[in-house]
């Protein structure tokens, strides 16, 4: 009972922590507010390596050198929008969790409504030639059995009964 007690604990320990290991203790700005609204912008940067992960939360080396970076625009005196300009500049719109709406990035808005769309459509004709199979196969059957039928009906009219 113990030992599941301890498991548990560590467990849940590990998954509530993991992302305060990302930022180390070198990192973190002596004024509280700059090291807030770093914070905040590496919640909104990409990381480049992990894709799915904000740099705030990355354990990547390309993550600290941006988490620093961005610290570093911060005390120079950037604003968060000039911050977010120069690494936009620097590695692209891929870097931003919410990429603006422009044409080189409506690829990123559009393609799921059209692959959805798309997937919508396959299904429908997929499910539609299926039911007329099924109507089609149903009818055959149908017409098999009451030829059959009659056939037995004609060939019990013509047997003389005994």
């Amino acid at each position: 009972m113990i030992r599941r007690i301890v498991i548990t604990a560590v467990t849940l320990a590990m998954l509530v922590s993991q992302p305060a290991f990302a930022v180390e203790p070198d990192e973190i700005l002596a004024d509280p507010v700059l090291e807030e609204r770093a914070r905040a912008i590496s919640k909104q940067v990409r990381c480049v390596v992990c894709q799915n992960q904000d740099i705030d939360s990355s354990n990547a080396g390309v993550a600290r050198d941006l988490r620093l970076l961005v610290r570093e625009r911060l005390v120079a005196g950037d604003s968060d929008q000039q911050v977010m300009d120069f690494l936009v500049a620097r590695y692209g719109d891929y870097v931003l969790f919410n990429p603006p709406w422009k044409p080189s990035t409506y690829i990123l808005w559009v393609a799921p409504i059209v692959i959805l769309g798309l997937g919508g459509i396959a299904t429908a004709a997929v499910l539609t030639q299926n039911a007329r199979r099924y109507r089609k196969s149903r009818n055959q059957e149908t017409a098999h059995g009451a030829s059959e039928e009659r056939n037995s009906e004609n060939h019990s009219l013509t047997e003389p009964h005994a």
